[in-house]
């Protein structure tokens, strides 16, 4: 039975039907063994016939079409076969080009079985393109070699081969990796090519261009017609390796045609069009993948050309915190990367769609966030994830997804974190690694970088709606009830102090937001924030943020300075973004000397974590006060507390809403929940089922309310 190898690469003109022609001739010649070699290669029709100086009359395409109308005992398969003098049998995939549509996928097993029995190899160069006559050869193999070329192209266009692969369920290790012109001058270290693909790099071959281009001129093997060759002993060595060891093949599989279909759909030069950032409308039109090669070349060299004329390694990062500037500096840029395309691409570059695609990638890279542009433009994502420069993820409803799109170094993800934060007068170095801040937008962002980073800079953007959420948006998305709704409304009215509490991402500065939104239009606000994310619609709003210290380590002014100097600016109500240290403290001594009515979110995982919180911050402050004191402090300050959960199928609820009543006794806070949800179950789409009920509990403070003018039945608290 025959052992079947199937050659192929993903990028063109990297040695592929050489490397199948020579391997033939030396398990032929070398191993002595029965080699037939097929050209299925139906997008570069007859090279592999002159490579051999051989003129095939008939091919698999007519033995196909023969044995749609015969049955196999009555022809003569041998005529379909082209006898070379090296020692190997030949057969087309066609012989001309506009036969290629009529070479039926589902009939290349069975054609190809007729010979199984009488050859020790059967050798298929496949080409480069997911076709469904690619993976019916594949379907076929025992063993496929994946040729690359030391250049970053190829590996990355490999790396999408491989997801490819997987993905259709050929396992990896039926894969081998051929290192071609692997001592090419600049070229990739074999050594960095291994550490980027995860299967094993069968053979190195080495680069000698002119041998190699006088073998191919005389149409005879390399291996016969220079055998002494470095190339040539290479080429040999290969094909001991491949004849000598058994455990490289293994037994063939069929994959899902339905998955076949998908694969075709996102094919790897496709998905390398997305990896460089581009966007899908772009990668959906059709290239070959040499014009893919010229075309990423291009914008390299426009991208560096760009760079240099603007000068843009020396500017002012503030320039891009000015919309003015920001405006005009693109629009010279603009006119200036239009004149490069046409200075260099020439007649490459003929779809109007992809040169303003190219555009676009080029001056969202040098002046805007590069890859992270769509992504922010995209409504249905709430996180951006840089883990480093190959992998972005996101969240869209809740679910983490990795994306295809790259950096083209981690330097371009240092660059574009400095370009966000030196608008507002932060820095990140190594002596300061870390940072928050924020985008035009009022999206959060958090960086941190090498040494902390060991994979790379590592970037994180939590994205806020332009449109603030209403409240009547969060009752449709049952994120909050009715009832709750209203209650939130009198005590934010009857200015009542409250504190929204929850984990990361639970929606705890959305609530916030939405409660903002209650207190009347003729007070004075003052929120308070170490990077400003909140969105008031009230005019009467004053906006402070904090400050890091400068590259002297002087001139920080924290959370704490700011709340103390708010307490001179006559607020009606205090609003803290977060509340994470010592400000606690002068939080709730105002709260408790006349500055009610304000608001804070607390990170904590239920309503009575939010207390054993506030107790850890208080004494953070450096105050010894006896802990009797502080949860009197505590109990006398704060009103309600808000707790919101992002639960397993994303969405986000607030989940109680709890009044702390006083103290129960020396040392305990009297908390009683008034509203809280419960999860009865999942659908079958994995969404969370449940209900808000009241508990039956009336707040204490309801009184208080109704002399403060602010009407709410009791109805609402009932059991239902």
């Amino acid at each position: 039975m025959a052992k079947t190898i199937v050659i192929f690469s993903t990028k063109g003109g990297v040695g592929k039907t050489f490397l199948a022609a020579n391997l033939s001739v030396v398990l032929a010649t070398e191993q002595n063994k029965k080699v037939l070699l097929v050209d299925l290669d139906l997008e570069v029709v007859g090279d592999m016939a002159r490579m051999l100086d051989l003129n095939p009359q008939k091919a698999l395409v007519d033995l196909i079409n023969l044995m749609k109308r015969q049955n196999i005992k009555d022809f003569n398969k041998g005529i379909f076969l082209t006898r070379s003098s090296f020692g190997i049998d030949f057969l087309a995939g066609v012989v001309k080009p506009q036969h290629s549509p009529h070479v039926s996928p589902e009939m290349i097993k069975d054609a190809l079985s007729l010979w199984e029995e009488e050859y020790d190899y059967i050798i298929i160069d496949a080409g480069k393109g997911f076709s469904e006559v690619f993976v019916s050869a594949l379907n076929q193999a025992n063993l496929i070699l994946l040729v690359v070329t030391p250049d970053i192209l190829s590996v990355y266009q490999t790396k999408w081969a491989l997801d490819t692969l997987q993905f259709l369920h050929f396992p990896l290790n039926m894969v081998r990796v051929i290192l071609n012109r692997a001592e090419s001058v600049s070229s990739i270290s074999w050594q960095e090519i291994r550490v980027s693909l995860p299967c094993d790099i069968l053979s190195l071959i080495p680069s000698e261009g002119k041998i190699v281009g006088q073998a191919v001129n005389r149409a005879i093997p390399v291996v016969i017609d220079n055998p002494k060759t470095k190339i040539a002993l290479s080429l040999k060595k290969l094909g001991q390796i491949i004849a000598k060891e058994d455990k490289l093949f293994i037994e063939r599989r069929d994959i899902d045609q339905l998955r076949l279909k998908q694969a075709v759909i996102e094919s790897p030069t496709r998905q390398f069009w997305q990896s460089q950032g581009m966007s899908e409308t772009l990668s959906e039109i059709a290239i070959s993948s040499d014009e893919l090669d010229e075309i990423l070349l291009l914008k390299r060299r426009i991208h560096s050309r760009l760079i240099e004329e603007l000068n843009l390694k020396r500017v002012d990062l503030k320039v891009f915190s000015d919309t003015k500037k920001t405006k005009e500096l693109r629009n010279k840029a603009e006119m200036m990367v239009a004149n490069f395309l046409a200075e260099e691409a020439g007649s490459l570059i003929s779809s109007s769609e992809i040169r303003r695609k190219l555009v676009k990638e080029i001056l969202d890279e040098a002046l805007g966030l590069g890859p992270l542009e769509d992504l922010l433009a995209d409504r249905s994502i709430t996180d951006i994830m840089v883990n480093n420069k190959d992998e972005v993820y996101i969240e869209r409803n809740g679910k983490i997804e990795l994306t295809n799109k790259k950096f083209i170094s981690n330097e371009q993800v240092r660059i574009i974190v400095e370009r966000i934060i030196a608008p507002i007068g932060r820095r990140i170095d190594e002596s300061v690694p870390m940072v928050d801040a924020r985008l035009p937008d009022g999206s959060r962002v958090n960086a941190i970088i090498p040494p902390l980073a060991l994979t790379g800079p590592t970037l994180t953007i939590r994205k806020f709606r332009k449109e603030r959420f209403k409240i009547e948006e969060l009752i449709e998305l049952k994120a909050v009830s009715f009832a709750i709704s209203e209650f939130l409304k009198a005590c934010v009215v009857s200015r009542k102090n409250v504190i929204v509490s929850g984990g990361t991402g639970s929606g705890k500065t959305t609530i916030l937001n939405v409660l903002s939104s209650f207190i009347p239009e003729n007070e004075r606000i003052v929120t308070i924030e170490d990077a400003a994310e909140l969105k008031l619609d009230q005019r009467h709003w004053v906006r402070l943020e904090s400050r890091s210290p400068n590259i002297e380590g002087k001139g920080a002014v924290t959370i704490r300075e700011l709340f103390r100097n708010t307490l001179r600016m006559r607020p009606d109500r205090i609003i803290i973004g977060e509340c994470r240290g010592v400000e606690t403290l002068d939080m709730l001594q105002a709260m408790n000397t006349g500055h009610d009515g304000s608001m804070t979110t607390v990170h904590a995982n239920s309503t009575q974590d939010v207390l054993g919180r506030l107790d850890s911050m208080i004494l953070m402050s450096g105050m010894e006060l006896p802990i009797r004191a502080i949860r009197e402090m505590i109990a006398a300050a704060i009103d309600i507390i808000v707790h919101t959960v992002r639960l397993p199928d994303g969405s986000r609820k607030i989940v109680q809403v709890t009044e702390i009543s006083g103290m129960k006794d020396d040392l305990h806070i009297d908390l009683r929940d008034i509203f809280i949800f419960k999860q009865v179950g999942v659908d079958a789409e994995k969404r969370v089922l449940g209900e808000y009920h009241a508990t039956g509990y009336i707040p204490s403070f309801m009184e208080d309310m109704r002399i403060r003018g602010v009407s709410l039945s009791d109805d609402i608290f009932r059991i239902a």
